[in-house]
């Protein structure tokens, strides 16, 4: 395994209408991904393959030549270069592709494959024949993203939305619709990778953080890589916006530099082997997921065993992630940033929790388990699948969930939420509404309620204890007959709030009929306590709303993240400032 530099996103002149350096060769762009010391690089001209089949004819006049024993000086010199640095350099055919309404999708292809192919896939994408070799963006109708998707994946293609967050990108980006289209385009099974712009990003709000799994409405977790989308050799200064070829590349680790090792970690559940180029020091998955701490998908462990217990605290964590969205385990390793305890015969400690697992859990979970090194010592990193058999059990009866950063008992509606799901995946009748019979239905009218946090939806008392049906807003799950006892986290806090320090419209910053009741911290993250009027009045309270859950109208909320002190919203001082 070594990590190569791979740049999947580089026009050549065959882009006639947006090619900054028309006197551009082919040869000068190999000399360029050598000196940048590319690994790989892929030919992605915009609905045209005439600059890599430019190419081709090149190399073969070439070959021919020398096969006639009729090359000058020069061209043997040329021919010479093509092998050397194709010797080092991978080069791959593909296109970029103009979907309907715009949205631009890279396909790459094998190095094999021929240019006959490649255009019949192009007309099968409905491009005009008489525009085969124009090269340009702009084609008119074509075909739809998902079907687009669909063919060329089955065409064996990789599949990758180009600069997705950015312009023509299908995550649609500061867009305030079109909800269900970003979501099927995004998470669709025969897209393989998103093109981002921020990769190197540490921020909450990165594309990669976004689509890292930990959203119900976005629940697969994306490989996110960058590319130069390189329209010239290289940047004429740092003002420059348009960049070189390798000016903006990704690093993955590989067993072998081939397209098949790319397709095959870029459609594997292995999100540590690949970053943004320019890492300072050797890439530390370890750390990296540290930086973000414990998540919906994400768990961490000093030790792998416990005194008297074993690795029963390990295998909770196991059953709570496939029962949920899946996930990674890291073991000898704290939640905090630096804490690496590490794992002195990592072997022994895999072949344990498989034990443990083949023991303990119903029905089987399939994990992969590997040995990774942070900070100079071993840590075992355990990749879980998201469960397709739910709900997962440990025996005797223990069925767990993740909640936010930390794994729960399932409560009795997330049981029959487990259950419906796995009916739902055998296509039972049994229809998904029935998942909460008996709980209120008080979706607000207008403005969908933010994408985090949770809401208490109703309140009944029963021998003087107070009975809450609380609302996730991350995947929609009701949960009834909870209580301040039972409550942990995120729950218990909303709760606390409710029963003893209930909001009054008159204490709410508004904007409309959306509101910014107050503002904390928890763990360092700043969170809003907002409000919402429905169309007969009544007042929905949503708890514990990070900066990701603030989409469309929300956003005038924010604080930003580098917000210093937390508010609390009273006549309309926080509101101001949030706009």
């Amino acid at each position: 395994m070594r990590w190569a530099k791979v740049d999947l996103h580089i026009h050549t002149p065959a882009s006639s209408l947006c090619y900054a350096q028309k006197d551009v060769r082919f040869i000068d762009i190999l000399r360029k991904a050598e000196e940048k010391e590319l690994d790989v690089i892929a030919i992605t001209d915009h609905n045209t393959v005439a600059g890599i089949s430019a190419f081709r004819r090149r190399l073969e006049t070439l070959q021919f030549l020398q096969e006639q024993h009729r090359l000058s000086e020069e061209e043997q010199a040329e021919l010479d270069e093509y092998y050397r640095i194709m010797n080092r350099v991978l080069v791959l055919p593909g296109f970029e592709f103009t979907a309907t309404l715009g949205f631009h999708i890279l396909a790459i292809f094998p190095p094999q494959t021929s240019i006959r192919k490649l255009e019949h896939i192009l007309l099968e994408l409905n491009v005009p024949e008489n525009r085969l070799d124009e090269g340009t963006s702009e084609i008119g109708a074509t075909t739809d993203v998902l079907t687009a998707y669909t063919i060329l994946d089955r065409a064996g293609a990789l599949v990758i939305a180009a600069h997705a967050n950015s312009t023509h990108g299908v995550a649609m980006q500061n867009f305030n619709f079109g909800g269900q289209t970003k979501i099927s385009y995004t998470q669709d099974p025969h897209l393989h990778a998103l093109e981002v712009t921020d990769l190197a990003s540490r921020s909450r709000r990165s594309t990669a953080q976004f689509y890292s799994g930990t959203k119900a409405e976005y629940p697969r977790r994306m490989h996110c890589i960058q590319g130069s989308d390189a329209h010239r050799l290289e940047r004429e200064s740092e003002e420059d916006k348009g960049l070189g070829i390798g000016d903006r590349c990704t690093e993955m680790l590989l067993p072998e530099v081939s397209f098949e090792a790319i397709k095959e970690l870029l459609t594997s559940d292995d999100f540590s082997r690949t970053r943004p180029s320019k890492v300072v020091g050797p890439f530390d998955a370890v750390r990296h997921a540290q930086e973000s701490g414990p998540s919906l998908t994400t768990c961490f462990h000093e030790r792998p065993t416990l005194r008297n217990k074993g690795y029963d605290h390990i295998v909770r964590d196991v059953v709570a992630l496939a029962n949920t969205n899946g996930g990674v385990i890291y073991i000898g390793a704290g939640a905090s940033k630096g804490n690496i305890r590490g794992v002195e015969r990592p072997d022994e400690v895999i072949e344990g929790l498989r034990r443990e697992l083949d023991a303990k859990v119903a029905p089987k979970i399939g994990i992969e388990a590997d040995t990774i090194t942070s900070g100079n010592k071993s840590v075992v990193a355990v990749t879980v699948p998201k469960g397709t058999d739910t709900p997962y059990v440990q025996t005797p009866s223990q069925v767990w969930v993740r909640r936010e950063g930390e794994t729960a008992l399932a409560v009795r509606d997330e049981l029959v939420h487990l259950v419906i799901q796995t009916l739902a995946d055998n296509r039972s009748p049994v229809p998904v509404e029935e998942e909460s019979e008996g709980a209120a239905k008080v979706e607000p009218a207008g403005v969908e309620p933010p994408g985090t946090g949770v809401e208490i939806v109703e309140t009944v008392e029963r021998n003087g204890i107070n009975y809450h049906t609380v609302k996730d807003l991350r995947n929609g799950s009701v949960v009834q007959n909870v209580t301040r006892f039972s409550a942990r986290r995120l729950w218990r806090y909303a709760i606390n709030e409710q029963e003893s320090n209930p909001p009054q419209p008159e204490d709410i910053a508004w904007k409309g009929d959306l509101g910014l009741w107050k503002t904390y911290r928890h763990g360092g993250e700043l969170r809003y306590n907002l409000a919402q009027r429905d169309d007969e009045g009544r007042l929905h309270v949503y708890y514990g709303v990070t900066e990701e859950g603030l989409r469309g109208p929300w956003r005038e909320f924010s604080l930003g993240e580098s917000a210093e002190q937390p508010n609390h919203a009273t006549n309309g001082a926080t509101a101001s400032q949030a706009s």
